[in-house]
């Protein structure tokens, strides 16, 4: 899924999903590289170090190797986008802290990390040491999307649970915009349109998908949930169907089709308790239909919710009692 196939990038019903996410704002290239001097230091690398690592870079006008090394780091850096900070510090000007740190030969980029010197290395060193240097300091590039990414998607859950449906879907749209093929996203903006009544269109949004993505457990229990909702349609009043147990509560048809259907209401303890009312009175019906039943709501419910836990629990105990 392309960013221009992205349903979600544009508007969502009501539910706008144009949130800013993903990139940091673009900034100056020349935020990440700065001069220092003695009286500087401190600031720009010491206390700096404790937000991002810095790299500092002592060189001298007359120093060759100096000239071929401090493009390519300043390109590198650049290029890593705010994960780690260049400081660049002549020695001629301001020799003092590269007598303090023992450099005896330049160029030498020192790396800085919470206030300490952390590594380096020496030398007019190709483009790809460097990257590999960077990625040792400040970790692989792209760590810190995919974490934010992952805080993004708890926040999204969280109000998606708590009823902020315009909350979470502009949360799930903006990591759509970020990350197209995120699938716990597409199946966040899936549930958010569940949960606005808007069942066809989280059904096409869940079509003609990556094979890989299609696969993907938060995307089968979405559409598992999305079959549960159109076959509780068809299963008749619910008032009608309590009426007919109060009656004869043995009547496990009536029983498994108000499970069913209270288990799209959202009432997950009351249709787990259904069924095993049938699985206790008769295994047989239904060929063990309602333990298999169960099992379908755990496989949507998902593995922690407490619904899920505790029909677990009084499953395992009918089991293996």
């Amino acid at each position: 899924m392309s960013g221009n196939d992205n349903p979600y990038s544009n508007s969502f019903g009501q539910m706008t999903a144009a949130a800013s996410y993903g990139a940091a704002p673009a900034a100056d290239a020349g935020s990440y590289i700065k001069d220092t001097t003695t009286a500087t230091f401190a600031k720009d690398v010491i206390e700096e170090s404790r937000n991002q690592p810095v790299l500092v870079d002592f060189w001298a006008p007359w120093c060759g190797p100096c000239k071929q090394l401090t493009p390519v780091l300043e390109k590198v850096v650049n290029e890593a986008q705010g994960r780690v900070k260049l400081v660049k510090m002549n020695i001629d000007d301001h020799p003092s802290i590269a007598g303090q740190l023992g450099i005896q030969s330049i160029p030498a980029v020192i790396a800085f990390v919470g206030g300490r010197p952390a590594d380096g290395f020496m030398g007019a060193v190709p483009e790809s040491q460097i990257n590999q240097f960077i990625d040792r300091i400040a970790g692989p590039a792209g760590a810190d999307q995919a974490a934010e990414i992952e805080g993004v998607l708890k926040e999204a859950d969280e109000l998606l649970a708590s009823g902020d449906i315009n909350g979470a879907a502009q949360l799930y749209g903006a990591v759509m915009q970020a990350d197209p093929e995120n699938a716990k996203a597409l199946a966040g903006m899936a549930e958010c349109m569940i949960a606005a009544n808007q069942h066809e269109r989280a059904r096409e949004a869940l079509k003609e998908l990556p094979e890989e993505m299609a696969k993907d457990p938060a995307i089968l229990a979405v559409s598992k949930k999305l079959d549960q909702i159109e076959e509780a349609r068809k299963l008749g009043d619910p008032v009608a169907l309590e009426h007919d147990l109060a009656r004869n509560p043995d009547d496990h048809e009536a029983r498994l089709k108000l499970a069913k259907i209270r288990n799209v209401e959202g009432r997950r303890e009351e249709s787990a308790e259904h069924l095993l009312y049938i699985m206790r009175k008769d295994r047989a019906f239904d060929d063990d239909g309602a333990r298999r039943q169960l099992l379908q709501f755990f496989d949507v419910w998902g593995f922690k919710d407490p619904a899920t836990v505790s029909a677990r629990r009084k499953l395992s105990a009918m089991l293996f009692s």
